[in-house]
């Protein structure tokens, strides 16, 4: 029965680093460099910013859709990575919870009990990812 505690934790801890991958690519995606301090300064190796607005475009349209559909597409990806992630790891758990539970019938609630503990962290972290999705679609 340690044993399948101990797997369902790593599966656990699995998740959890899956999920902070996913927040990294997140990140990564909203502040690409196509959209950062290095694609305003044009080559040059003062702190001078370069305008790059066009003379016809008015500044209220400049930008704003832009970043839309980078966060957009950062907040599916991490909503998406942890998702399957999640459900790869308890698909695992489940599976070895039912190995143990066939090897040791009279220990089957406790199993049932550290299993569910188990799916509990994992559908946490995927519940954290999704949180982050809607901070980047309706905070940034």
């Amino acid at each position: 029965m340690k044993r399948s505690i101990r797997i369902k934790m790593i599966s656990a801890a699995v998740m959890a680093v899956v999920a902070l991958a996913a927040l990294g690519i997140t990140l990564g995606l909203v502040f690409a460099p196509e959209t950062g301090i290095a694609a305003q300064t044009d080559g040059n190796t003062d702190s001078e910013v370069v305008d790059t607005t066009p003379v016809d475009e008015t500044p209220a349209d400049s930008g704003s859709n832009d970043q839309t559909g980078l966060i957009a597409i950062a907040a599916a990806i991490a909503v998406g990575l942890a998702a399957a992630a999640g459900a790869i790891g308890m698909g695992i758990a489940v599976a070895k919870s039912n190995e143990s539970i066939a090897r040791q019938p009279e220990a089957k609630n406790d199993i049932r009990t550290s299993m569910m503990l188990g799916l509990v962290f994992i559908e946490t972290a995927i519940i954290y990812a999704l949180i982050i999705a809607i901070l980047l679609i309706f905070v940034l």
